[in-house]
């Protein structure tokens, strides 16, 4: 076996460090394996109670009246979300997309947006208003509180109840930790956290951005309370075959005016053909639990290689997984630089190139992205990114096969050792 590492450039003692660390790993791997497959047979029998059928991959084009396909991939979702309604959809660009869909179809003038989870994601910041943008929530008159996690994590429950007001009128949930070393939200958290605000007050929208998190555990925050979860097709729930799109699950009349803001009032879900890629969104959906654990591994074994390097791993070598990110602290911007440039090494699509910072449209910081994807920034794909600022962290996730995230983690970590930014020879 080490023959074939050893092609794709990996040392002797990198190699032998990683099988040292994945000994100590089986029993881990078959607790994820456990998720999975259970979360595979709630996706087939939602499909099969939906009657899923080969007509549902046809295209339509134009308005898209009547597909078939289209509906059902929809009735799918609300299924598997447990939730009364869904929109699924390739008009749905991305999350950021989603998560703005969500947020300006369900708020008015004059309503606030609480954060109770710290500084949402950065390409959020100018949805809100945080940082102007042209056509921000901020510009339509609705303004934004946010309430930051305690230091060890926790909710600041009376931080959050002397937020809340008459005016709340929605509250959004991250549950991953986007560019910030904090802990991610476990579904039972997040249910808490819904408890208490609708305790204060009941009429309150609690939206979940749903991103990376999916299929992670065997339930989902809908079946806690949320009103709506929302997410991205190029993350989990596509299975890394779905070429676009994004989805919103929940209520029908959160989802029905997520519809009528995406088309027009009036058309709301009746319009919006499938071009021709139904196929890839159930397939995509139907292989996503498999792939999630795959990515999860992955992020575990990293977690486990850096922490005894001495770099700050969140979460930690032995900690809980709520969804697939893993965030490695380097100090420094040659490990970050380095960190993503192995990734980039080991994809099967631009492994050649060399990934460097750039000002990337929506952040606030130079920012460095490995993504030698199939689908074009597909972070469900094995990827990294990050932030050029202190303390230097990479965020890592994805890889559509568990072999291949192994492959990706042995690559970054030679990137590493070639640069002389640590060394293993004691630790082998």
């Amino acid at each position: 076996m080490f023959s074939i590492y050893k092609e794709f450039g990996i040392s002797k003692e990198v190699y032998e460090y990683g099988n040292s660390i994945l000994e100590k790993l089986e029993e881990r791997f078959r607790e994820i394996d456990d998720i999975a497959e259970y979360n595979q047979l709630k996706v087939l029998r939602a499909m099969q109670e939906n009657r899923v059928a080969v007509e549902c991959f046809n295209t339509t084009t134009g308005y898209g009246y009547g597909d078939i396909g289209r509906d059902t991939l929809e009735k799918v979702y609300a299924s598997v979300f447990k939730a009364e309604d869904a929109l699924v959809r390739p008009q749905i660009t991305c999350g950021t997309h989603a998560l703005a869909l969500a947020l300006m179809s369900n708020l008015r003038p004059g309503d606030e947006l609480l954060s109770p989870v710290g500084k949402p994601y950065d390409t959020l910041e100018e949805v809100i208003g945080i940082r102007p943008s042209n056509g921000s929530l901020a510009e339509y008159g609705v303004t934004y509180a946010q309430v930051d996690l305690r230091e060890d994590g926790g909710f600041d429950y009376d931080g959050i109840k002397a937020a809340i007001n008459e005016r709340t009128k929605l509250v959004t949930i991250q549950r991953s930790k986007g560019y910030a070393n904090r802990p991610t939200l476990s579904v039972e958290q997040i249910g808490e956290l819904i408890s208490f605000i609708k305790g204060i007050k009941p009429d309150i929208i609690c939206m979940v951005d749903n991103c990376y998190g999916e299929f992670v555990e065997k339930i989902e925050p809908i079946e806690v309370g949320a009103d709506m979860c929302v997410g991205s097709l190029i993350k989990n729930p596509g299975g890394g075959l779905a070429p676009i799109g994004g989805y919103i699950v929940g209520t029908k009349e959160c989802v029905e005016s997520a519809a009528h803001r995406l088309t027009s009032p009036g058309l709301g879900k009746e319009v919006g053909a499938s071009l021709g890629i139904m196929q890839s969104f159930y397939q995509g959906f139907f292989l996503a639990p498999t792939v999630v654990a795959g990515a999860l591994k992955g992020a575990i074994f990293a977690a486990n290689i850096y922490e005894p390097l001495g770099f700050l791993c969140v979460p930690n070598s032995t900690e809980e997984r709520y969804d697939i990110i893993q965030a490695v602290s380097f100090f420094k911007p040659e490990g970050l630089i380095a960190f993503c440039e192995g990734i980039q090494a080991a994809a099967p699509v631009d492994s050649y190139v060399t990934p460097e910072p750039w000002d990337m449209p929506g952040y606030d910081s130079k920012v460095i992205m490995a993504a030698g994807a199939f689908v074009s920034g597909s972070s469900i794909e094995l990827s990294a990114d990050g932030p050029l600022r202190e303390p230097y962290t990479a965020f890592f996730q994805g890889g559509l096969t568990w072999n291949h995230a192994k492959l990706g983690i042995l690559k970054s970590l030679q990137k590493l050792v070639d640069g002389r930014l640590v060394n293993i020879s004691q630790l082998c």
